[in-house]
């Protein structure tokens, strides 16, 4: 059976820098129409001297494949001269809080000092994206951080604010309370739980933050997408890292998915009768929510099967080895 998508989008991506950026950046363009690229390099994507390279490095590595980055800024108290010169070359600005997760160090410590960013980006229509997430035990800190997305979605009531892959029940549960949030989902999130990562031997290639939660949670984003909610989009929160980066005491987090996640997706969604809502989920959403238009890619699967591969490079994807029923079959490009 064939099936094809137009214009999928990645709305949450990490692409890295230099040898790693050139060898993740074409496999995440193959097949995705777009994306949303983080800024939490070293130094952090947050004036427009760093803004200008690091976009001429991704569309270096992207552009003869169709494919448009939606660049975003580190959160740091900005000028209104800064974001206003910045605002059309960028989707969003992104918010971290201080050491929460990769090269997050920079981060904000308290929101205070970032208010009257957040009024100017709410004048100026900027979105917020957010990693909702406090230093609280492992399990605790998205639904910790609720609280303080009710508190910017009720103070900056403007503000378009997207809770960055969410991970649980509550954090779905909130998308219904307030008319400026939305949220982004990654593949691992729909799929696995806690157990999968540490409930035999350890699994190092699933470890991200958010780490994955219980089951409940998992079922609750599942069908969510699957439905599909209308303000939930597609983020695989790709994070490359070296395989000695993984294997290793310290664990870097983050589960790369980006040249396997649409063949897997439409596995998952097929396997629950629900391929019509792929769409919606994995571009039409996006598009309506962040009003992008991007570069016309028609992406064509068929259930021949595949097999993932071992590893690209000197990183490992998730589910290494193991057999999909769905393959990419076909990409047509509208240069």
């Amino acid at each position: 059976m064939s099936f094809q998508l137009n214009s999928p989008l990645d709305m949450h991506l990490h692409f890295r820098e230099g040898a790693m950026l050139d060898l993740v950046a074409p496999l995440s363009a193959h097949s995705f129409s777009g994306g949303v690229v983080m800024p939490n390099l070293v130094p952090p994507v947050d004036d427009v001297h760093r803004l200008d390279a690091y976009e001429r490095q991704v569309r270096a590595a992207t552009s003869p494949l169709g494919f448009e980055p939606y660049m975003t800024l580190f959160m740091r108290p900005y000028t209104s001269e800064e974001l206003s010169e910045l605002r059309d070359r960028i989707i969003g600005v992104k918010l971290y809080p201080a050491g929460i997760t990769t090269h997050s160090d920079q981060g904000v410590k308290n929101m205070d000092d970032v208010a009257d960013t957040l009024r100017m980006m709410e004048e100026m229509e900027i979105p917020l994206l957010v990693h909702g997430e406090t230093q609280g035990f492992v399990l605790d800190r998205e639904v910790e951080f609720l609280s303080t997305y009710e508190q910017l979605a009720s103070r900056y009531s403007k503000l378009k604010i997207v809770m960055e892959h969410i991970t649980t029940l509550d954090a779905l549960r909130l998308l219904d309370r307030y008319d400026n949030l939305y949220a982004t989902v990654t593949l691992q999130h729909l799929m696995i739980t806690l157990d999968d990562i540490a409930g035999g031997l350890m699994n190092p290639h699933l470890f991200c933050k958010p780490i994955a939660k219980r089951p409940e949670d998992r079922d609750a984003l599942l069908s969510a997408a699957l439905a599909p909610h209308p303000k939930l989009m597609f983020g695989s929160d790709s994070a490359p890292h070296p395989r000695d980066k993984k294997e290793c005491c310290g664990c870097a987090a983050g589960v790369f998915t980006a040249p396997v996640a649409l063949q897997i997706l439409v596995e998952l969604f097929a396997k629950h009768n629900a391929l019509d809502a792929l769409q919606a989920f994995t571009s039409d959403n996006a598009r309506r929510i962040y009003g992008v238009n991007p570069p016309k890619k028609v992406v064509e699967f068929d259930n021949c099967g595949d097999v993932i591969p071992e590893r690209y490079g000197d990183v490992i994807p998730i589910f290494a080895g193991q057999s999909t029923s769905y393959a990419i079959t076909r990409v047509d490009t509208e240069l």
